[in-house]
């Protein structure tokens, strides 16, 4: 079964556009796991534009579900996760003037740091996955360097148009996902996935985890958390069970 992880990082943003204390991302974990799902993500940025110290440390004892805990490879980051003991660590590229995520982590092109951050979080029991672009090199040198798992970027995916290109990056999460599997790494997807295109990434043979945030909290403004998070679990279980048949 494929596992859902909701990310929550935009109730955050919600909340910090006015400075105040509503609306509390520890609510939407709280509904989200009342709703289905098997797992909370937030991303703690250096810049702290959305999610805060306070708001890792509340869920770290709230939340029943996993804990995955998005980070820059960066030591003050890699500290507080390890003090945090979130279930998992994702390490995720981060720039101050991007909006959102834009790609993945070049995991060959930082081998040095990326390996320190993974030894430490290996050294305290911490469970390590790195969100890369669905690349085999970038998925060998993850296994290499000793990460658990690893989240291919959807985004090129999610934003291409047109059935050839669609069929074209789909097949480029398909193969960067056999090479994961090949190198004994545990198969995770997340970005830009929404309601109409999730169905074919959870349809990707040893897919365990999907992360998704904007698409549910912007589904949630109309119909509700806990409906968006138990429709967005009914597409990816119906994508999964038709392949089981």
């Amino acid at each position: 079964m494929v596992r859902l992880g909701v990310n929550i990082d935009h109730v955050a943003t919600l909340r910090q556009a006015r400075g105040g204390l509503e609306p509390d991302p520890v609510w939407a974990a709280v509904l989200a796991e009342l709703a289905g799902a098997d797992g909370i993500t937030v991303h703690l940025r250096e810049d702290r534009r959305h999610i805060q110290d306070r708001d890792v440390r509340v869920l770290k004892d709230t939340v029943q579900a996993r804990l995955n805990l998005e980070a820059a490879v960066e030591s003050e980051i890699v500290r507080i996760a390890i003090a945090l003991r979130p279930d998992q660590i994702t390490f995720v590229p981060e720039r101050r003037e991007e909006v959102t995520t834009e790609g993945g982590l070049d995991v060959l092109g930082n081998e040095a740091r990326v390996a320190e951050a993974i030894a430490r979080c290996r050294a305290e029991g911490l469970e390590v996955s790195l969100f890369i672009d669905p690349d085999p090199a970038q998925v060998a040198c993850s296994a290499r360097l000793g990460a658990h798992a690893v989240e291919l970027h959807t985004g090129r995916y999610a934003d291409a148009v047109g059935r050839a290109a669609v069929a074209e990056e789909l097949e480029s999460l398909i193969s960067a996902g056999r090479a994961a599997v090949e190198h004994g790494l545990t198969l995770h997807a997340g970005h830009g996935l929404n309601y109409r295109n999730v169905a074919e990434v959870a349809r990707i043979p040893a897919m365990a985890e999907l992360n998704i945030g904007h698409s549910i909290v912007s589904r949630a403004v109309f119909v509700g958390f806990e409906r968006a998070v138990r429709e967005m679990n009914d597409a990816i279980h119906m994508a999964f069970n038709s392949t089981q048949r």
